[in-house]
């Protein structure tokens, strides 16, 4: 019996972003002192952008005293048949009075298609009522496959 062995490889900018694109829930993390969380979260890519819905609570309180943060997409077909993306930024709380209302506006239309009834009545979580963004400092990605084709 053959064992085939994993290559890994690191994915290049193009890549990276691809993925984001395919794919609407990723993991946030961020930190406060001596405590870290990871917390599943949807999102819209667009550019050096992420932007993401919440509600009032420890991940809004916690990004809002320390913004950075980092945030995981994968792709997951098999142990060692993978694919993941890191993205490195800073959290940014948006609103449509204050900052950039240009930016809430495209991260208000990008969520809506994803979420049709996004901030009306048919809205399924209508407890997320904030808006918010990560602004990609840095975005690296890694794959392993055992395809050798």
């Amino acid at each position: 019996m053959t064992t085939v062995l994993p290559v890994l490889r690191v994915l290049d900018d193009a890549e990276c972003r691809a993925l984001l694109a395919r794919h609407r829930v990723g993991r946030i993390a961020y930190s406060h002192r001596d405590r870290v969380d990871i917390e599943p979260v949807t999102f819209a890519y667009d550019g050096d952008w992420l932007f993401c819905r919440t509600s009032i609570g420890s991940k809004l309180s916690t990004l809002a005293h320390n913004p950075w943060c980092a945030f995981e997409v994968d792709e997951v077909h098999a142990m060692f048949d993978w694919t993941s993306v890191v993205v490195k930024g800073s959290f940014h709380l948006l609103d449509p009075e204050l900052g950039s209302p240009d930016t809430y506006r495209r991260a208000f239309t990008l969520l809506s298609s994803l979420v049709p009834g996004t901030f009306s009545s048919d809205d399924p979580v209508p407890h997320r009522t904030i808006l918010f963004g990560i602004h990609a400092a840095e975005i690296t990605g890694r794959t392993s496959s055992t395809d050798r084709e």
